[in-house]
C-alpha cells in the first residue's frame, strides 16, 4: 500500500453493535483497517471496570458478563433523542445499565458512578477507530466520512458530528448507510441499474432504492426503523427462555444482571449458529440457585423453526417498511435489478427466503454484509480528496418530512419525505403583534399531521425583527438542507433587505 498523506479521509461505519474503519487509496482500492488479532470490526461497547479503567471495543466486551451494569452497548439507538421518548423507556427495559434525562433534552447513561452523554460514548468509539487507523497508517488520522442510518433525523446527524468534534475528529461528511453500501457495490463497474438495499444491522433497519448510473448514485426513496435490528431478534429469544425457566422453576431471572448477561451472550451465539444449523442447544449451567441452595441449570433446545416463529413479526415489519418505500418510489418488484443485503442479521436464512420469494430472484452476493458500509464510506472519503480522480455524484433524500408548527398545532411541511438533498425552500412570514422584535418557530421532523407527534428538532428564534404594526413586516425565511441532511435557517426582511441571525435552541420540552 502506497504512503498516504495525513489529510487522508478515512471511512467509519459507526454501528450499533460493531464499528469499523476503512481507507481507499491508489485508484480506488479499499483496505479495511485491521485491529490487533486480525479482526476488522470493533464492538461498539464502552465500559469502566472496578479499577476505574475505561475500556472500549473487544476489551469492554470481554468483561461484559462480570460487569453488566457498567458496560454500555447499543447506545447509538439513543443518540440525539429526547429523554421522554417512549423509545428510551423501551430501551431501559432491555439493558442492564441505567439511563436518565440530561441537561440538553437528551439522554445520559450512568457508568461506574459517572454520567455520560450519548455523544461522549459515541466519541470514544470514534476515537478508538481513529487511533487504530492512525497506528496502522503511521500518521494521526484527523478526518473521516461517518455513516448513519438513512432514517436518522437532523438532530441525530448533528449529534454524530458533535461526537467527532469532542475528540478532535473532523467529520467531513455524514452519509447514509444504504447509500454507502451501494457505493461499495457500484463503483468501478459502469453500472446502469436500480438496486434495493435491505440493511438490517444490529440496531437499525433501513431500506433505500438507489439508481446507479456509472458514477451517479441517486436515491429515489428511503425508509426505515431505528428500533428494528439484530438486538430485537436476540430479545425475542431471551423473553422465550426467561418464560420457559419461570414456568419450570418459578424463578424470574430478569432482575439478576449477571444471569441476564449470560443469557444475552448465548442468545446472540445461538441465533448465529441457527443460520448454519437447524438446531442448537441453549444450555447455561448453574445459572441460579433454588431457595434451598440447589444449583439450577438452564436447558432449552432451540431449532430454526422456533427462532423463525419468535421473530416472524420482526421480519414482517421489515418487509412492510420495504413495501412502503417501493410505493413511495413508484416501483414494483420487477423494476428492481438487484437486491443487496447489508448488516449481519440478513444472514438469517428466512430473511433471504422471504426476499427471494418477493422479488422472484435471490439477493445479490455483490457486497459483504458487514464490510460494505465501511468500504463505501472510505470510497466517498477518497472522492472528496483533492488528489483523487474519482468524481462521484451522490443524490440523496430526506428520510422524513421537516416542517414548522402552525397555530393550532398542525404541521406545516417545508420539505416532504424523500425530497432530494441538498435542497432549499423559502416561506413567507409576518409579525403577529405590533412592535414584535422576535419571531420564534418550532421545527419538527416526522410524517405525522400533528407537530407534537413528530420529533422536535428545536426552537429557532429570529431576533432583530423591524418593529412595525401587526402584519406589516414582510419576512422571508430560508430553510436549507445540505448534502448531509442537516438543516440551517436564515431570515430576511423583504422591505429593508436586512438579514437576521438565527439562534437554534434545542428544545427542553
Amino acid at each position: 500500500m502506497e504512503r498516504l498523506s495525513p489529510d487522508t479521509i478515512i471511512g467509519i461505519d459507526l454501528g450499533t453493535t460493531n464499528s469499523c474503519g476503512a481507507v481507499a487509496h491508489g485508484d480506488g482500492q479499499v483496505k479495511l483497517i485491521p485491529y490487533k488479532g486480525g479482526e476488522y470490526t470493533i464492538p461498539s461497547i464502552f465500559a469502566i471496570d472496578d479499577k476505574g479503567n475505561e475500556l472500549i471495543g473487544h476489551e469492554a466486551k470481554r468483561q461484559w458478563q462480570l460487569n453488566p451494569r457498567n458496560t454500555l452497548y447499543a447506545t447509538k439507538r439513543l443518540i440525539g433523542r429526547a429523554p421522554r421518548d417512549e423509545v428510551v423507556d423501551t430501551m431501559q427495559q432491555s439493558v442492564q445499565y441505567r439511563l436518565h434525562a440530561g441537561d440538553r433534552n437528551d439522554v445520559e447513561v450512568d457508568c461506574h458512578g459517572r454520567s455520560f452523554s450519548i455523544q461522549e460514548i459515541a466519541s470514544r468509539i470514534l476515537a478508538k477507530i481513529r487511533d487504530v487507523a492512525s497506528d496502522h497508517l503511521g500518521f494521526k488520522v484527523q478526518r473521516a466520512v461517518v455513516t448513519v442510518p438513512a432514517y436518522f433525523t437532523d438532530r441525530q446527524r448533528q449529534a454524530v458530528k458533535e461526537a467527532g468534534a469532542l475528540v478532535g475528529l473532523e467529520v467531513v461528511r455524514i452519509i447514509n448507510e444504504p447509500t454507502a453500501a451501494a457505493l461499495a457495490y457500484g463503483i468501478g463497474k459502469r453500472l446502469d441499474e436500480r438496486v434495493l438495499v435491505y440493511d438490517l444491522g444490529g440496531g437499525t433497519f433501513d431500506v433505500s432504492i438507489i439508481e446507479i448510473r456509472d458514477r451517479v448514485f441517486e436515491v429515489k426513496a428511503t425508509g426505515g426503523d431505528i428500533f428494528l435490528g439484530g438486538i430485537d431478534f436476540d430479545d425475542a429469544m431471551i423473553r422465550f427462555v426467561l418464560d420457559d425457566f419461570r414456568n419450570k422453576h418459578g424463578i424470574d431471572l430478569s432482575s439478576d444482571p449477571v444471569a441476564m448477561q449470560r443469557i444475552k451472550d448465548l442468545a446472540e451465539r445461538t441465533k448465529i449458529d441457527l443460520s448454519a444449523r437447524t438446531e442448537a442447544p441453549f444450555s447455561i449451567p448453574f445459572i441460579t440457585m433454588t431457595p434451598q441452595g440447589q444449583p439450577l441449570n438452564m436447558d432449552v433446545r432451540f431449532d430454526r423453526k422456533l427462532l423463525e416463529a419468535l421473530t416472524q413479526h420482526l421480519v414482517d415489519r421489515s418487509l412492510k417498511i420495504m413495501g412502503g418505500v417501493m410505493v413511495d418510489a413508484g416501483i414494483t418488484a420487477k423494476d428492481i435489478d438487484e437486491v443487496m443485503l447489508v448488516g449481519g442479521q440478513t444472514r438469517m436464512p428466512i430473511i433471504q427466503e422471504r426476499l427471494t420469494r418477493f422479488f422472484g430472484k435471490p439477493p445479490s452476493k455483490g457486497v459483504h454484509p458487514d464490510e460494505a458500509v465501511g468500504i463505501g464510506a472510505a470510497l466517498y472519503g477518497w472522492s472528496l480528496q483533492e488528489s483523487s480522480d474519482l468524481k462521484l455524484q451522490l443524490l440523496d433524500v430526506i428520510p422524513m418530512s421537516i416542517g414548522i408548527e402552525q397555530a393550532g398545532g398542525a404541521m406545516h411541511v417545508v420539505f416532504p419525505r424523500n425530497a432530494a438533498i441538498p435542497n432549499a425552500r423559502t416561506i413567507a412570514a409576518t409579525n403577529a403583534v405590533d412592535r414584535q422584535s422576535e419571531l420564534a418557530m418550532r421545527i419538527y421532523q416526522g410524517d405525522q399531521p400533528w407537530s407534537a407527534d413528530n420529533e422536535l428538532l428545536g426552537e429557532f428564534t429570529f431576533s432583530g425583527v423591524r418593529p412595525g404594526r401587526a402584519g406589516e413586516v414582510r419576512l422571508e425565511i430560508l430553510f436549507e438542507v445540505n448534502v448531509e441532511g442537516i438543516l440551517t435557517m436564515s431570515a430576511r426582511d423583504l422591505d429593508t433587505g436586512r438579514q437576521m441571525k438565527t439562534t437554534v435552541r434545542i428544545s427542553t420540552r
